[in-house]
């Protein structure tokens, strides 16, 4: 298909996202882009994404390889979300949400979430700068630590605090940490904070949610049906939390009555472009998404903090001056990116078919 690469609007240590147009429909998208040789975490979300058809679930738009000033790229196109994620939501409120947003979005997540495991996918990193907010509601975004509930094993993923005790420790994530750091991110719109606001680091954050017995605390502010919901997710022993099916039964979402849609909330004091990876996503040094294996709990800390640490140096922060040109691409259809490697395309190099660019 042909399309037109826009102004980048975020960047990453191994994507960049930037906007996208068809020039024959006009339509906008997020096309989210990497190396071709450095595209693991971007083929394995669309290999998820492809196969999901959800309303709460970020749109999957198509893929496609190109060549840009010799180098082969794999392209990833997705729903374009102009109010940013969850966090920035609550960001641009000050504080936390009221009760009925919070109700609301929850109850959109878990039907995400249910659908997710459903077809045997646990998320793996839900958290509210995962969640895009968009004119339909929350939409669950960022699928690239997914896995099929069977090849959960042996390797976690996620951002330390608001994993699992069970994840913490090495020792498992199926779909109850996904539950899990759902009453994290409620605790997040519900406080404005992330869970653990006392921890100053991720080395912290792990040992104490995988050792120490605590649980985030929950305000008491909170009416005692939110009270009841987020405790029902937060149960230390993951056999003891409820699952996705039970909580869309709980009355905290499931007496949302004739509500439709959320209270108004105010997108205009946004300062930055928004997509389905807004800045927010990449601006952390603490909390960014990393997959680790070792057989020792305590490497596993060790390695993904010290991940976090070590690969966010000035080089790779993100620049945030929009660039002005706009690129057209043709190139061999999204229906073609699947199952092609590297050395399919330096063949066809030479080839205008491949791509070909042309500065408007």
């Amino acid at each position: 298909m042909d399309w037109t690469r826009g102004p980048t609007i975020g960047r990453g240590s191994t994507a960049t996202v930037s906007l996208a147009s068809s020039p024959r429909s006009g339509h906008v998208f997020a096309v989210k882009s990497a190396e071709l040789h450095r595209s693991e975490f971007l083929k394995r979300e669309q290999g998820i994404l492809s196969k999901l058809m959800c309303p709460q679930i970020v749109a999957y738009k198509g893929c496609d390889i190109t060549l840009e000033n010799d180098v082969l790229m794999y392209n990833l196109f997705m729903e374009y979300a102009p109010y940013g994620t969850l966090s920035d939501t609550v960001a641009r409120r000050g504080s936390g949400l009221d009760e009925v947003t919070v109700r609301t979005y929850a109850h959109q997540i878990l039907l995400g979430l249910n659908h997710l495991h459903s077809n045997g996918i646990v998320h793996c990193d839900i958290k509210g700068k995962n969640v895009l907010v968009t004119d339909h509601g929350a939409k669950i975004a960022d699928l690239g630590c997914a896995r099929m509930v069977a090849d959960c094993g042996g390797a976690i993923a996620g951002t330390p605090v608001f994993m699992a005790p069970e994840v913490a420790r090495g020792e498992q994530q199926g779909f109850p940490a996904d539950v899990w750091a759902l009453g994290c991110t409620v605790l997040e719109m519900i406080t404005g904070c992330a869970p653990w606001p006392d921890v100053s680091d991720p080395v912290s954050a792990m040992y104490r949610i995988g050792f120490s017995g605590e649980l985030p605390e929950i305000p008491g502010f909170v009416s005692d049906q939110g009270r009841d919901f987020v405790s029902k997710c937060l149960k230390r022993d993951p056999n003891e939390r409820w699952t996705v099916g039970e909580l869309l039964r709980h009355g905290f979402v499931e007496e949302l009555g004739s509500i439709s849609k959320v209270k108004e909330i105010e997108f205009s004091n946004s300062d930055s472009p928004t997509s389905v990876m807004d800045r927010s996503i990449w601006e952390s040094t603490k909390d960014s998404t990393r997959v680790i294996s070792s057989d020792s709990a305590r490497d596993r800390i060790r390695r993904l903090c010290g991940d976090d640490t070590t690969s966010f140096d000035d080089a790779n922060m993100p620049n945030w001056e929009w660039e002005e040109e706009w690129i057209s691409v043709r190139s061999n259809g999204v229906e073609e990116c699947n199952g092609k490697t590297e050395s399919d395309y330096v063949r066809k190099k030479e080839m205008t078919i491949v791509a070909a660019f042309t500065i408007l």
